[in-house]
């Protein structure tokens, strides 16, 4: 079954305590939260205190991903936080080796997100060192975009290169994901889908995550 990892920001920031019990009570695995900085992407989201306050209520995985520039200069800030896994961009990095094993040290699975023009090579030489590739799906920085299909293959051939290298990351596809293409993102490799306004925006959430953990 896949992880299901329903994405904060899509929810209603008036009421985030509703919006933390029914991901509590679902059968969705992780809390996916997006920090924005204005630099790397237009948006700014939320950030540290943030989440801690989120702890507070959130009982299960937090998924921290940093759609930020500087990422070691906050990395154990988010830590404290609460995060459980820190993922920062293959292209906000340009020492991302050292981000990685900093995020480790630190103790929190490592991850690494691709945009949807970087190429999955560039992964080759990190994907050893990694718990999870975030594959975006969509351009980073805003909610409730269309998935871009040429998403599929790329995809594959993560799975492929993982495979290949016999590394363990999980494959988590980030953007635009529907209970109508989620069956084709788990088909071509697949493991944890984020899913933001197809659980927030729809009329029963609970039922929603639902339906994408019995895909």
């Amino acid at each position: 079954m896949p992880i299901i990892a329903p994405s904060i920001l899509a929810a209603d920031f008036l009421h985030l305590s509703d919006a933390c019990k029914i991901v509590n009570e679902s059968s969705a695995d992780w809390f996916h939260l997006d920090v924005m900085d204005g630099r790397f992407v237009p948006s700014i989201s939320y950030g540290m205190s943030f989440i801690k306050q989120l702890k507070k209520e959130g009982k299960k995985y937090f998924d921290v991903h940093l759609m930020i520039l500087e990422p070691e200069k906050y990395a154990a800030e988010f830590k404290d936080s609460g995060a459980d896994g820190l993922t920062v961009h293959l292209e906000a990095c340009p020492n991302l080796h050292r981000n990685i094993q900093q995020i480790k040290s630190l103790g929190m699975n490592a991850g690494v997100a691709i945009n949807p023009h970087s190429p999955i090579f560039l992964l080759k030489d990190i994907i050893g060192d990694i718990e999870l590739v975030n594959v975006m799906s969509v351009n980073p920085g805003f909610g409730g975009q269309t998935f871009i299909p040429h998403s599929i293959q790329k995809i594959k051939d993560l799975k492929s290169l993982i495979l290949a290298s016999g590394s363990s990351a999980k494959i988590e596809v980030d953007g635009g994901v529907s209970l109508d293409n989620a069956k084709e993102i788990l088909d071509a490799g697949a493991d944890v889908l984020v899913a933001g306004h197809a659980v927030f925006g729809s009329p029963n959430p609970k039922d929603t995550i639902r339906k994408f953990k019995n895909m």
